[in-house]
């Protein structure tokens, strides 16, 4: 052996011992710091220092992910079509979008070719933008191909016309929009056609299913101008974060013809505005059944109070996805301080010359986006940005129950006793992967 070779073999230990000694220290002072306990999950069941068990600890049963089946086959229309269909669609943002969903189906249905859907002007929302203000045409184009035909323009002799109007707004239960439809489509081969609310989807033949699951989760972008106003409030926000759509609005809460204690006489007052004569306050039975039957929205106290139970911390980062109006929201920030909003992150300039469908794009995108998403209602919004965080598979999405709130109170638990129903409730809802409401024939059960 040599000199050199004696020395180290000598000496090693002397070098070796220091080294692993600092290896730990070296690993800790290095080292990230950990995310946030919603985000930086333990493992199943395991309790978090407070005590409290985590929500998106729990392992899942089941999974909702997109069928094959719509994505690999389309059937593709037949080469002859019977006319042109243009979808008119109402309200906000996502009521837009559901009539849109629903409207692809049935151009498909009708072998029909779709004109670019109209968004009509709506007062009350105080909105004026179109289609392609919101949405990218192109893409939407593009990736319906092979199951509905779209167009940007029609022939001339049949853009000289107005479209022969067809209201199916109001239509109840089932019916049959080749019985109904067809007929006005073929004699006049150009149509306005407001979808029915009501309409049983899982119905229709599969080339009309494939179309709509095409159409509504995979076609509708948001185009670059508004994605970049997205994607730059997305980088403001600080990671991780939890996205929270609270419902809490004088009109909503008027619409649910439920009563509320401990509200301010402001709330109360406001929600006696937006009552108007045909919405009276339930009371009795009539309103104890109501109730019960999870009708009345979360109060943002509520709200809160839900959360903790779930085991989300409070200092967890909120990103609050909701509209102008929302009352009583101090009894949410007493608990819950660290709260951003679109209006907070933007500059006032560009929050005031915004759309009000552009407003309510951001809020979609940034919830889709997530680490995390829970609403308190599930509306229009709830239903679309659950689905398309199951498409890109995010599964840690939860819809509060009102109905769990409303019974276990009704049977007087209060404090630990009602945080220990609710968390029961909702992680029995979580991990069955209930709760989500996704369309059937859009979205397949996956046992894990």
């Amino acid at each position: 052996m040599s000199p050199a070779a004696a020395w180290c073999a000598q000496h090693r230990l002397r070098f070796l011992l220091p080294a692993l000694f600092l290896a730990p220290v070296l690993y800790f002072l290095l080292s990230p710091p950990p995310a946030p306990p919603f985000v930086g999950i333990p493992a199943s069941g395991e309790l978090l220092p407070s005590g409290s068990r985590l929500i998106w600890a729990q392992r899942r049963l089941v999974e909702w992910r997109p069928c094959r089946w719509w994505q690999t086959a389309p059937m593709p229309a037949p080469l002859r079509r019977n006319g042109y269909v243009r979808i008119d669609c109402y309200g906000g943002l996502n009521q837009l979008r559901r009539d849109l969903c629903d409207g692809i189906g049935i151009a498909r249905l009708l072998n029909a070719t779709m004109v670019l859907p109209k968004f009509e002007v709506a007062a009350y929302w105080n909105e004026s933008s179109g289609f392609a203000d919101v949405f990218d045409v192109d893409y939407f184009i593009e990736q319906t191909r092979g199951y509905v035909e779209i167009v940007k323009e029609i022939p001339a002799e049949i853009a000289s016309k107005e479209p022969f109007k067809v209201d199916c707004s109001k239509r109840k239960a089932h019916f049959d929009y080749v019985e109904t439809v067809l007929p006005d489509l073929l004699e006049h081969q150009y149509i306005s056609l407001t979808p029915s609310i009501n309409q049983r989807r899982d119905r229709n033949p599969s080339y009309a299913k494939a179309s709509y699951c095409q159409g509504c989760y995979n076609a509708l972008r948001l185009n670059k101008k508004v994605e970049s106003k997205a994607t730059k409030l997305l980088h403001t926000i600080p990671k991780p974060f939890l996205s929270l759509h609270l419902r809490f609005e004088p009109d909503m809460v008027a619409y649910s013809r439920c009563a509320y204690t401990g509200l301010s006489s402001k709330s109360l007052d406001s929600i006696e505005a937006a009552r108007g004569e045909g919405r009276k306050v339930l009371t009795g039975d009539a309103a104890r059944l109501w109730r019960n039957r999870g009708k009345c929205p979360l109060t943002p106290r509520e709200t809160a109070f839900i959360l903790q139970a779930l085991g989300i911390p409070t200092n967890t980062n909120i990103y609050l996805a909701a509209g102008d109006g929302l009352m009583e929201f101090e009894g949410f920030t007493s608990v819950y301080k660290n709260i951003y909003t679109k209006s907070s992150l933007l500059t006032h300039e560009d929050f005031e010359r915004m759309h009000g469908n552009t407003k309510a794009a951001l809020d979609y995108y940034v919830s889709v986006n997530s680490d995390a998403y829970i609403a308190t209602f599930f509306g229009n919004m709830d239903k679309m940005v659950t689905a398309m965080r199951t498409m890109q598979g995010l599964q840690r999405t939860l819809v509060l129950s009102r109905r769990a709130f409303a019974n276990n109170t009704a049977a007087g638990l209060t404090g630990d006793q009602l945080a220990k129903a609710m968390w029961d409730a909702h992680r029995d809802e979580y991990i069955k992967g209930r709760g989500l409401a996704l369309p059937e024939h859009c979205f397949c059960e996956f046992n894990l």
